[in-house]
């Protein structure tokens, strides 16, 4: 392929000068007649621009005469342009005159190092250009930066599972066994826990003019742990010092053995541990009992609060008299649940619930014999299963599902945060606003007027980068809360008429029973559905 190109050579009879015009070759472009009129203009040679454009638009070489005498003695000359990035100079050559002088490779490359061009010269391409007689008219890349490679951030590789969300196995008569589980991940004295995998800073790239571009900033990694853990000198690797057990809870990897008491009561007092509590009888009424990883309950809870950051587990039920709480990272499994507040991050599984108020971040599992729902709000990030759901007479139900609760929660507070951030940079904005107009005026201000300022500006420009960060946050948190496409509440035997079920952002009151059915969104409404 050749672009079309223009001389300027004696006419064969010597009669005057001209330029000669080349047609392109193989799909190359033709002449650009606004080149061609910036070269005259340039040597100061008259010429009718319409009788040039009518020559070009031919198909054929041609020849336009411009005067008398002699052609002029002009060498070979060149635009060279450099992108805005830096990263691709271009030049562009014009041929000389009958009786000019080319360029030489030389010469050109001289010229190129004092304009700084250092980098990825394509000498192929300018050699090409310089053993060419044709090779005019046309863009050439005579120099390319290198793109930086980018790096990666290090990460974590835990050598344990960290989510830990097993359902009970449940008996053949239709009980729940909450004993036979293994819902807690054992460690001996010596294992490997997580493991640091470095970053990867990348490598430089650059532009042609040399000047190193760098890769992003990459991410580096910390292992954070608690106590009976010890970490490596080079600090990548952390591993247990007892035998135990192992969770990770906000990030943080903790091991202990599991701390074990038969009642919580006046005997005991309100319990705290970084790890696993086991608790062998009742946990009565207004103690509170918090762990860094589980929680397991042999008997009965009364009106108590039991915060976990992993799992809580129930076997005689809890009895909350309208106080009562549950708090759990991962999951909640009970016998029943009467008059209680429940939220966890993960999955819920009883075998009743009455009168109580329910946020799980997974799923609500009500089996067993009974496998019922009576009053109160349950809510579930994906599904809500029951056997019976509502009553016949009695308070009304509400089970709301296809959004997960702990996320929803999140979502305002951080609405909250964000609008009071975006409040503070406004009054500060205005501040300072004030200031630089009085400066204009060239108002005097003292030196503790001038801080005063300075603080106010860093404060604009902390609290405007929180406010970006938040913003990026709201938006995962957007996306998460978009509908589930599976959210569904089932019933397996009878739901009761009065029961309301969410679904989103739409709702429905039943007005008449339904057995052995499920309800699903479809076309913004809540509809039934066989099973």
């Amino acid at each position: 392929m050749q672009n079309g190109y223009f001389r300027l050579v004696n006419q064969n009879d010597g009669s005057g000068f001209g330029v000669a015009l080349y047609q392109p070759q193989g799909g190359g472009e033709k002449i650009n007649v606004d080149e061609l009129a910036e070269y005259l203009d340039g040597i100061k040679v008259g010429y009718e621009r319409v009788k040039l454009e009518m020559l070009i638009m031919t198909e054929k070489d041609g020849y336009y005469r411009l005067g008398t005498g002699q052609c002029p003695t002009i060498p070979e000359t060149y635009h060279l342009t450099v992108s805005q990035d830096g990263m691709i100079a271009t030049a562009r050559f014009i041929p000389p005159s009958e009786s000019g002088e080319r360029i030489t490779f030389d010469d050109f490359y001289k010229d190129l190092r004092y304009r700084n061009i250092t980098y990825g010269i394509n000498v192929e391409a300018l050699q090409t250009h310089f053993q060419s007689d044709n090779d005019y008219c046309t863009d050439i890349v005579i120099a390319r930066g290198k793109e930086p490679v980018q790096g990666e951030d290090a990460r974590i590789e835990y050598n344990f599972n960290t989510e830990l969300h097993r359902r009970p196995a449940q008996r053949e008569d239709g009980s729940v066994d909450y004993f036979h589980m293994t819902t807690i991940n054992h460690c001996r004295k010596g294992e490997e826990l997580a493991r640091i995998i470095p970053e990867n800073p990348g490598e430089n790239g650059y532009d042609v003019y040399g000047q190193a571009i760098k890769p992003r900033e990459v991410k580096h990694a910390t292992l954070k742990f608690g106590r009976n853990i010890e970490l490596s000198e080079d600090k990548h690797v952390i591993r247990s010092m007892v035998d135990g057990h192992v969770t990770l809870v906000d990030d943080k990897v903790f091991v202990s053995d599991v701390y074990e008491v038969k009642n919580v009561d006046v005997s005991t007092g309100n319990l705290e541990f970084d790890g696993s509590i086991e608790i062998s009888g009742n946990v009565v009424e207004n103690f509170e009992v918090k762990a860094g990883g589980n929680v397991i309950i042999n008997g009965l809870v009364e009106g108590a609060r039991i915060i976990a950051g992993g799992n809580i587990i129930i076997a005689k039920g809890m009895n909350g008299m309208g106080k009562g709480y549950l708090k759990a990272g991962g999951d909640v499994i009970v016998k029943f649940l009467e008059n209680v507040r429940v939220v966890t991050g993960g999955y819920v599984e009883t075998e009743a619930i009455l009168h109580s108020r329910v946020s799980a971040g997974g799923e609500v599992h009500v089996d067993g014999r009974k496998g019922i729902i009576v009053g109160g709000y349950v809510q579930a990030g994906t599904r809500v299963s029951a056997k019976v759901i509502g009553a016949s007479m009695g308070s009304s139900t509400i089970i709301e599902v296809g959004v997960n609760p702990l996320i929803k929660t999140q979502y305002n507070n951080m609405q909250k945060k964000i609008t009071d951030h975006t409040k503070t940079i406004k009054n500060a904005e205005v501040i300072l606003m004030n200031f630089k107009d009085k400066m204009k005026k060239g108002l005097p201000y003292n030196e503790s007027q001038i801080k005063y300022m300075k603080s106010v500006a860093k404060l604009v420009e902390e609290k405007t980068a929180e406010l970006e960060q938040m913003n990026q946050y709201m938006e995962k948190l957007r996306n998460m809360m978009e509908i589930q496409k599976q959210a569904e509440v089932v019933v397996n035997d009878e739901l009761h008429p009065g029961t309301t079920i969410i679904i989103g952002e739409t709702s429905k009151t039943i007005q008449t029973s339904y057995r052995y059915c499920k309800f699903v969104k479809e076309r913004g409404e809540v509809c039934m559905a066989a099973l």
